[in-house]
């Protein structure tokens, strides 16, 4: 195989348990696809549990970039849907990085973890469960119509 190229099927790596810090909501989980400092990237596909939730954080080592594949993202509060892309400049906080219904996120980062220490500095104190942070969900059914109701009489 020639050594400067990589090429696998991502179905083909497993999803393993992804202990991140402060991270709420569920059991997070992470395909290492890439985790090769020769060539330069590490990449993943990071798995977001329904109502997970990872607290804003940053990274000093390098840029950080998500491509949503599957579920929903949900960025600092905006609502990101498959094929959405966002990245991150060395040191700049970003997140909270959340999902309603659960998420699978690509996510290719210029830097790489040292054994088991990784670059991942929170920007934010955790608390509270997941769901109290989210964003109402604009496809929900309306339960509250008092105010509905007041204004038509």
């Amino acid at each position: 195989m020639d050594a400067t190229k990589l090429m696998l099927a991502a179905e083909g790596v497993e999803a393993t348990p992804f202990e991140i810090p402060g991270a709420t909501g569920g059991h997070f989980r992470i395909q290492i696809l890439n985790e090769d400092a020769a060539r330069g990237v590490v990449t993943t596909i990071v798995h977001l549990p329904p109502g997970g939730r990872i607290p804003a954080h940053y990274h000093h080592a390098g840029s950080e970039m998500h491509y949503v594949l599957e579920g929903d993202l949900i960025e600092a509060g905006e609502t990101l849907a498959p094929g959405a892309f966002l990245t991150h400049a060395p040191g700049a906080v970003h997140g909270p990085h959340e999902s309603r219904g659960g998420a699978k996120v690509l996510t290719v980062q210029h830097w790489q973890s040292h054994h088991g220490s990784f670059d991942f500095n929170l920007a934010e104190q955790s608390g509270g469960p997941a769901s109290a942070a989210l964003p109402p969900d604009p496809t929900a059914a309306n339960t509250n119509t008092g105010d509905a109701e007041a204004a038509t009489g």
